[in-house]
């Protein structure tokens, strides 16, 4: 049964306003799944936590319980990720991008997920210290939150039979590749090259990824973002804005 009263680090998904000085915060906690907070006076001047309930930071949160929102009581940044995301679009959109599937992947104080969580930690890192390029960043993070959700494309053996590969067929209801016996009508026909960056972004094999002809990185991005909204039911809007 959860406190009244307890602490968790957590990365800001979202806000938005409650009244004229409140503000709704969805949080991703460690050991406590995705929770519901309302910041009081956070939007007046000279707020005492403000700035630290931005979206993309990693924090350390004092909440209180609540039958449907929480109250947050304090709140300490750990790592300002916003700072170095927010000063490039390229960056700003991909993270938000992050943000939003994991928004839509998460059931409030449902089967907490440390891994999903550490994996959303370090991907914002990566993308606010901009060594690796923001697609990239995102692309690893989307395939590997598809296989902590279960949903991975197979792409080593027919999705359908198990038949060895190589394969050159993607479909998405059936789980991953397909082979010419198991390929349906809506198939997407996949190059080599394609399926083995997927490999390496799963792997994080970063020497590899980052060695991808262009048009290989085009195409497994815009692979991994179709089975992403197949499985979510509904596009992530926030795709829509990365720059590839």
């Amino acid at each position: 049964m959860l406190q009244k009263l307890y602490r968790d680090d957590a990365i800001v998904l979202r806000t938005h306003p409650l009244g004229e000085a409140d503000r709704i915060i969805t949080l991703l906690t460690r050991r406590h799944g995705k929770v519901r907070a309302v910041a009081k006076g956070v939007r007046r001047t000279g707020s005492r936590f403000g700035a630290r309930l931005e979206p993309f930071n990693l924090v350390d949160v004092q909440l209180h319980a609540g039958k449907s929102l929480h109250t947050v009581t304090q709140v300490v940044t750990i790592e300002a990720f916003a700072v170095g995301i927010s000063a490039d679009y390229g960056r700003f959109t991909a993270a938000s991008a992050m943000l939003e599937t994991t928004d839509r992947l998460t059931d409030e104080m449902v089967d907490p997920n440390q891994r999903g969580f550490l994996m959303l930690v370090g991907a914002l890192r990566a993308m606010g210290e901009g060594r690796i390029p923001p697609p990239l960043v995102l692309d690893s993070f989307l395939i590997r939150t598809l296989a902590v959700s279960g949903w991975a494309p197979e792409l080593r053996v027919c999705a359908s039979c198990g038949a060895d590969g190589p394969h050159h067929a993607l479909d998405i209801r059936a789980g991953g590749l397909v082979c010419t016996s198991c390929r349906r009508p809506g198939a997407i026909a996949v190059r080599q090259a394609a399926i083995e960056h997927m490999i390496f972004l799963l792997a994080g094999d970063w020497e590899n990824v980052l060695g991808a002809e262009d048009a290989v990185m085009h195409e497994a991005g815009r692979l991994i973002t179709d089975t992403i909204t197949w499985h979510l039911e509904r596009s992530v809007r926030s795709l829509h804005y990365v720059e590839r």
